[in-house]
């Protein structure tokens, strides 16, 4: 009886195995045959032939093949009423296969090429699309964010009623937050290295630099979802600042720590870091309060 069981699984076995090698025998035969198809076509002198097959491949989502044969048509059929889509074809194949860098550029040669065209905004628009999609993570260099923010920017002044505005603008302010989110980074790293002088941007140290770039950020982004976090960057590196400094500057820094940990109170009274702003102010008075006494001293003995 077990041996029939076996017997039986191993049938089945063979059966299915059978089915798999069929399946991948047939979809050998038929990539084989759509490889050679699209020689047959890349070789052909009809150039009609192959820009209508090219806009099948664009069709069907092929777009690797797609671009193999608009590449070579796109100087063929400029010129000819074919010309616009072609090249718009090509950009959009490129943006198809994630190649984000190349699509930018073909899409603004688009809108170069033809600033009246049929797919004149929709270039404009895909110009800054391609460019944020390449754009790197925050702590990286974010020249092609500056890019992308021009680019969508030139398109919202082209087109301020374009179909795509609010897409525009919102892919602005994810921008923005990006570049916002970079000098955060920024600020932040100097704060961490602390009293290690070296690699410090500015000069002096890097809780120095950590307030400056925190504050230029705060200039430049004033209603940023991160405005928090930098005044907390700032009230921490000036309370730091003046711990560390020497006695001639002392009473100037602990008072502009003292004057920072009450703007922020003010500013943010329910923020989780409010009982750090009231123990600094505590420590700073304790520094001020001292010096003050002992420059009235000195007065009142003259």
């Amino acid at each position: 009886m077990l041996f029939i069981e076996l017997c039986v699984i191993l049938h089945d076995y063979l059966c299915s195995m059978k089915k798999s090698l069929f399946i991948i025998i047939a979809m050998v035969f038929i990539f084989s045959g759509c490889a050679h198809e699209f020689n047959k076509v890349y070789k052909s002198s009809d150039f009609t032939y192959r820009y209508e097959y090219a806009k099948e491949c664009f069709a069907r989502g092929k777009y690797s093949n797609a671009i193999t044969l608009l590449q070579d048509l796109v100087t063929y059929l400029k010129g000819t009423d074919n010309g616009q889509e072609c090249l718009y074809m090509l950009a959009m194949s490129e943006y198809g296969v994630g190649d984000y860098e190349l699509a930018a550029e073909t899409f603004k040669k688009y809108y170069q090429s033809y600033p009246r065209g049929q797919y004149a905004e929709m270039a404009s628009f895909y110009t800054g699309q391609s460019l944020y999609k390449g754009t790197p993570e925050a702590r990286l260099d974010q020249s092609p964010t500056i890019s992308a923010i021009a680019a969508f920017q030139e398109y919202l002044d082209l087109f301020p009623d374009g179909k795509l505005k609010g897409t525009a603008q919102q892919r602005l302010m994810q921008l923005q937050d990006k570049l916002v989110r970079k000098e955060y980074l920024s600020a932040k790293l100097y704060y961490d290295m602390g009293a290690y002088f070296g690699n410090c941007t500015y000069g002096g140290n890097n809780y120095e630099a950590c307030v400056i770039t925190a504050q230029n950020a705060l200039n430049d982004y004033p209603y940023s979802d991160l405005r928090e976090d930098f005044s907390i960057l700032i009230m921490k590196s000036k309370y730091e600042l003046a711990q560390m400094s020497i006695d001639e500057k002392k009473l100037d820094r602990y008072q502009a720590a003292e004057d920072e940990c009450y703007g922020f109170i003010n500013e943010f009274p329910d923020s989780k870091e409010r009982a750090t702003a009231e123990k600094y102010i505590e420590k700073c008075k304790r520094y001020t309060g001292e010096d003050k006494l002992k420059q009235l001293e000195k007065s009142n003995n003259k």
